[in-house]
């Protein structure tokens, strides 16, 4: 993890298509054919909703678009393709995320639904992203 010159937050995360893995689990291909790739630079962004990936990386994984989601910009409303869900891997901690497109201008970004399924917050003092202090940095999920 590392922090660019203006303070923004940036991983390293790993995306896997996840019907490769179920296919990869039940013998039906190969580990090595599982689709996946890893980003050194994700932008976490606490003001976006999910896990959005730019068109170029979507084809990568070979995602197929679900459905179309009403959004909300900074630039006002707007309609966005919404992909299969991938296996997002953050500092050892996994979990299931849907994807959503955005421009190939727009970096990765890692929105406020992967952060609580992970368990993490950013530190704003050290401007880093760490294991949730209220869990003792353990990955737990909340249940009530």
């Amino acid at each position: 993890m590392e922090i660019d010159a203006i303070g923004r937050v940036l991983v390293e995360v790993t995306i896997e298509n996840l019907k490769d893995l179920w296919e990869a689990e039940s013998g039906y291909q190969s580990d090595d054919d599982v689709r996946r790739l890893t980003v050194s630079n994700a932008l976490v962004d606490t003001g976006a909703t999910t896990l959005s990936l730019p068109t170029t990386l979507i084809q990568q994984l070979g995602l197929k678009q679900r459905l179309q989601r009403r959004v909300t910009t900074s630039t006002g409303g707007a309609t966005v393709a919404m992909y299969d869900a991938v296996r997002l891997t953050i500092h050892g901690r996994e979990c299931t995320v849907d994807v959503m497109e955005v421009l190939e201008n727009v970096p990765v970004l890692v929105g406020q639904v992967p952060l609580e399924l992970l368990d993490f917050v950013i530190d704003p003092r050290r401007q880093r992203l760490m294991g949730n202090p209220e869990h003792g940095g353990e990955h737990m999920l909340e249940l009530y």
